[in-house]
């Protein structure tokens, strides 16, 4: 996979690491001197293109026409929404990412301007704390299909309405299944006449209102 990422500061050159460290190719376009200098000390000279993302030429020195995405994380909201325009209706780029710096412009990243998926550092925090706190000492392992499910952990304490039921009469909530118990370090299978302890460490996979559901059925007694 190819992704090219326009700006190459601290969101970028981390993003860059991270994609090159799972195997993947990555082009950075940068033309700040200051921002190249740090770029140059982190990744490899030939994943680096000097230019302005927002240059056609600097563009198609990433390849941009073989790219997979393009991730736009520059610190001017109107180069991110410029450059992912750019490259949908003119180099057809199949898949566009853009980092919103200022939360009141995030009603224009949308697909007027080709943008397919818009992070928003502020929304993103303010769903993690309310997720956090919501949830009590269940842990969320992965995100699926945009954030829409997940993959959840909860260690069952003594008493918790869960301990000592077997899994065929809990009440699950209807978006949510038990794909694996951990006890003592080993897997046990889900089946239905399977008896959960206190001790048990319990994987699920749930939409957001089937996990605070879980968090009281495998919580602490309140």
């Amino acid at each position: 996979m190819l992704v090219v990422i326009a700006g190459g500061g601290r969101t970028g050159a981390t993003l860059a690491s991270v994609l090159l460290n799972h195997g993947h190719d990555v082009r950075v376009i940068e033309n700040r001197p200051d921002v190249l200098a740090h770029v140059h000390r982190e990744l490899p000279t030939e994943k680096i293109v000097q230019g302005s993302p927002l240059n056609p030429e600097s563009l198609v020195a990433a390849e941009i026409a073989r790219a997979d995405g393009l991730a736009a994380c520059q610190p001017e909201d109107a180069e991110n929404l410029a450059v992912c325009f750019l490259a949908r209706t003119r180099f057809e780029v199949p898949r566009t990412i853009a980092c919103i710096n200022n939360p009141r412009c995030a009603w224009l990243f949308s697909s007027t301007f080709k943008v397919d998926v818009a992070l928003n550092q502020a929304q993103i925090l303010a769903s993690l704390i309310q997720e956090e706190v919501s949830l009590g000492d269940m842990m969320t392992l992965l995100k699926i299909r945009r954030g829409r499910y997940s993959l959840v952990e909860e260690k069952i304490p003594a008493g918790a309405p869960a301990d000592g039921m077997q899994i065929k009469d809990l009440p699950l909530p209807p978006r949510a299944v038990i794909a694996a118990v951990l006890r003592r370090g080993e897997m046990v299978i889900p089946r239905g006449n399977v008896r959960l302890r206190s001790g048990d460490e319990v994987l699920a996979i749930c939409d957001a209102e089937a996990a605070r559901q879980l968090a009281v059925l495998f919580g602490k007694p309140r």
